[in-house]
């Protein structure tokens, strides 16, 4: 195998004849030949694979001409369709093999029939309300009698209203599964018998670990068993694994089960108990929403308990709950949409129970979280090794995690650790791009400490002669929202080039919009610093207001940091930093995207001068070389 992969991403290799702009990279290959190994041995291997590395081919090779059945499962959507719809089918074609591949998304992405002929059935609130609300479902209808797949993606504006989308969506809690009268045509299943009978399955990591809790509370598995399981982006998984090897509820869940069992009251008509207990849940549920929306972000379960009239509030809460699902359970057998929502009612009933408890322990903790109107309350584990032993159960054959960014310096230990696999085979493979010739790093100097309140603003003095020299072509990545406000203000006021600006538009519309301007000025924060790809002059500059600690307040995350201490670990050393440098390295891997990309790197945070730990943080980028601020002007001046 090891000969044959240097043959396909060789220059004389069926990738180079069929594919334009394919180039053989000796790192590439290697790429290929670990992932190939891992299918051989069955075992787990971590591979950071730089920016340029190629590495979704790296791993769709192998899997392809082995002809293993693979999962493979990416951080975003827009990924996944990526692979999905263009290299998948270019690969297929290069090679000259055929695969049986899927694409497998969480079911909120499709179509539900009986969702939708339920909403096309229910009064809006007024006459305008209800033309405008005809007219849409009219659209959707037809659009699904035409549909392949359901994905409401294909509806495009027309699905942008939340309200509508929930309404023609289903979710794990209100889906009736093989009772549903629609259930023969159910576009959910449909995604789900396709990927049962594929090779190959493009997922994301919500429906890769999904797939293990439905397995877990009887539902059944979603994805097949697989030879292999590749998780790209994996820097992404521990954080989003924390949500599904807990327990959550969400005041929307309450509000939702509330709505539907009332709505099932009076399509029974003489159910009168189940109609006041249905109507009797959406008072309390309100004044709880209300309490949750009010807090100023994530707060342990504890301290949220303490504030007034909130122990009340939840209380009434409960016996509310526990009203409605008196009336559930004595009616549920009266039809398959009752039966349900009696087995939903009980499941919601017991989250809440779990999440309600103000006491922590050693092994969870339990917090709250505003969301628009309401929030969510959660009881997560601390350790979440237990939870991806579970998931590796679950597909015992080989597992790739695979990442630009995995290691502090190549040191893999966190990553490892947050996955319960500290020894693991990982594999640092440089970028093949030559930073000493394409990029240039400048750490400006006379800026104050982060702390100080004039940061912001002094950072957007030092940004202005930089971005003039470079005439635009600039990302701005700001580490908190209040840094993004002050420094686009300033930069607004100063500079006379097209501003992008984050929440002022769509974000796949921000940054379009910013490459095909050219000279555009773009300030975001941590939704910019990774899976955004700009290549050529349109990008030359990336500023980065100072290193992405993860700020101090956030339950989850003290909570952790304190159990480590117990443990006699360093928090600082062996946690913040190494993640604050992973985060770090995703911003940076904005400038240099291609081998002709050439730029300028701008790191403003004075520590990494002043600090001991500053010099492993440089150790971790990509080695280039330092300019003063003069020097920094006239290289961009050459770009």
């Amino acid at each position: 195998m090891e000969a044959e992969l240097e043959f396909l991403f060789g220059p004389d290799g069926p990738l180079a004849r069929s594919i334009p702009g394919f180039t053989p990279r000796a790192v590439q290959t290697r790429m290929a030949q670990i992932v190939s190994e891992a299918f051989a041995q069955a075992d787990l291997r971590v591979i950071e694979a730089g920016t340029g590395t190629g590495k979704t081919f790296a791993y769709l090779v192998p899997a392809l001409v082995a002809r293993r059945r693979v999962i493979v499962s990416t951080g975003t959507k827009n990924l996944q369709d990526q692979l999905f719809e263009r290299d998948l089918p270019r690969l297929l074609d290069a090679l000259g093999v055929s695969a049986r591949t899927a694409m497998l998304k969480g079911r909120s992405n499709y179509l539900c029939l009986h969702r939708m002929k339920r909403a096309q059935a229910e009064p809006a609130a007024s006459p305008a309300a209800l033309l405008r609300a005809d007219d849409r479902l009219v659209q959707i209808e037809r659009w699904s009698r035409a549909t392949d797949r359901g994905e409401i993606a294909e509806l495009g504006r027309l699905i942008e209203d939340d309200r509508l989308r929930q309404q023609i969506t289903s979710t794990a809690d209100n889906c009736l599964g093989a009772k549903c009268p629609d259930f023969g045509a159910c576009f959910v299943v449909k995604s789900r018998r396709a990927a049962m009978g594929s090779d190959l399955v493009v997922v994301n990591h919500h429906v890769l670990l999904s797939d293990v809790v439905l397995k877990e509370e009887g539902f059944g598995e979603i994805l097949p068993g697989a030879d292999a399981v590749i998780v790209d982006e994996a820097h992404q998984l521990p954080e989003l694994a924390g949500q599904f090897f807990g327990t959550r509820v969400s005041t929307r869940q309450l509000r939702d089960l509330g709505d539907d069992a009332f709505k099932a009251a009076a399509e029974q008509g003489d159910v009168p108990g189940l109609r006041l207990a249905a109507a009797g849940l959406a008072g309390p549920v309100i004044q709880l929403e209300s309490r949750i929306a009010s807090l100023p972000g994530r707060v342990t379960t504890q301290e949220f308990l303490q504030r007034p009239d909130v122990r009340p509030a939840l209380e009434v809460v409960e016996v509310a709950l526990d009203t409605l699902v008196a009336e559930l359970e004595a009616c549920r057998e009266r039809s398959a949409a009752l039966d349900a929502l009696c087995a939903r009612s009980l499941q919601v009933r017991e989250r809440l129970l779990i999440c309600s408890g103000g006491e922590q322990d050693e092994r969870h903790v339990r917090w709250i979280e505003p969301q628009g109107r309401g929030g969510a309350l959660h009881a997560t584990p601390l350790d979440l090794g237990e939870g991806f032993g579970r998931v590796f159960s679950a597909h015992p054959g080989a597992w790739i995690m695979t990442s630009a960014t995995l290691s502090a310096a190549g040191d893999f230990s966190h990553f490892r650790r947050q996955i319960g696999v500290e020894d693991a085979v990982a594999v640092a493979l440089e970028s093949p791009f030559d930073y000493q010739r394409q990029a240039r790093l400048h750490l400006p100097q006379g800026l104050p400490e982060p702390a100080a309140p004039d940061f912001p603003d002094r950072v957007a003095q030092s940004c202005v002669p930089l971005i003039q020299a470079s005439g635009g072509g600039a990302f701005v990545l700001c580490t908190s929202h209040r840094a993004l406000r002050r420094i686009a203000e300033q930069l607004r006021a100063q500079l006379p080039y097209p501003m992008f600006v984050q929440g002022e538009d769509d974000r796949a519309r921000l940054v379009a919009d910013f490459a095909a301007s050219g000279d555009g000025v773009l300030v975001g924060t941590h939704s910019f610093w990774e899976g955004v790809d700009v290549k050529g002059r349109a990008l030359r500059l990336v500023i980065i207001d100072k290193l992405p600690f993860t700020a101090p307040g956030d339950p989850l995350y003290d909570a952790r940091l304190n159990a480590l201490r117990r443990a006699g670990g360093n928090p600082f050393v062996d946690v913040q930093l190494p993640e604050a440098i992973v985060s770090l390295r995703q911003g940076v891997g904005r400038l240099i995207r291609d081998e002709t990309d050439r730029g300028l790197l701008v790191l403003c945070d004075p520590r990494l001068r002043t600090k001991s730990y500053g010099r492993r943080v440089l150790s971790a980028l990509p080695s280039m070389p330092v300019l003063d601020h003069a020097a920094a002007l006239e290289w961009l001046a050459t770009i």
